[in-house]
């Protein structure tokens, strides 16, 4: 096993967002070598889509800290990025959600064209997966050609909504356009993944440790 080594997720101090003097040996901020944090800094300016997504990003947070919801949060974003077509990739299983999102970006004034999982309708033989549950249907997800009919269709800002777990993974890999996560599938908790961690010291402390 590789030899663990601590990072910014063992560190509960935070202090590279509140500029104080006192930092843990390991902190990464204090570890990053001059020229990759200028590298990085100089992306930023590098492309005029990177501007914008950085500055509308930070903007909104400035201006709506705690008072937008994340839905309400794609809209401003899609907005001060100069976006006018916006591509949804759902899930089939939140069609219904993905149907209610389009109508009310649609009523923002964006043009919206969504792609569902199973569009064209691959078996998963295909992928040498053997049905296991005849619940699920036998057409695999498809993230990349959902990738590719937004390319198609040349949208400006692409909303990921309940994709698998990897599934996001080959969408985003495969999107002309920048894309932005709405919802996370979680069918056990509602789609609230954050309530496993929240449940850490408590119910789902045996379940994620097993203690």
């Amino acid at each position: 096993m590789a030899e663990h080594k601590n990072s910014c997720v063992d560190c509960g101090l935070v202090n590279c967002n509140r500029h104080e003097s006192h930092y843990p040996e390991f902190c990464v901020s204090q570890h990053v070598s001059p020229e990759l944090a200028e590298e990085a800094k100089a992306l930023y300016h590098a492309e005029e889509i990177n501007e914008k997504i950085a500055y509308a990003s930070a903007s909104i947070e400035s201006d709506f800290y705690c008072e937008k919801t994340r839905l309400e949060e794609v809209a401003l974003f899609a907005e001060r990025i100069g976006a006018k077509k916006l591509g949804i990739a759902t899930c089939v299983g939140l069609i219904r959600e993905s149907r209610i999102v389009a109508r009310y970006l649609r009523e923002k004034g964006f043009l919206v064209f969504g792609t569902g999982c199973k569009v064209g309708e691959v078996d998963k033989a295909y992928i040498g997966l053997t049905q296991v549950n005849p619940c699920l249907g036998t057409n695999m997800c498809n993230p990349i050609l959902q990738a590719k009919v937004l390319n198609r269709e040349q949208t400006d800002l692409n909303i990921i909504i309940g994709l698998c777990v990897g599934h996001d993974s080959l969408f985003t890999k495969y999107a002309e356009a920048p894309c932005t996560t709405l919802v996370v599938k979680d069918r056990v908790l509602a789609h609230n993944p954050v309530g496993a961690i929240y449940q850490a010291d408590s119910y789902y402390k045996r379940k994620l440790f097993g203690e």
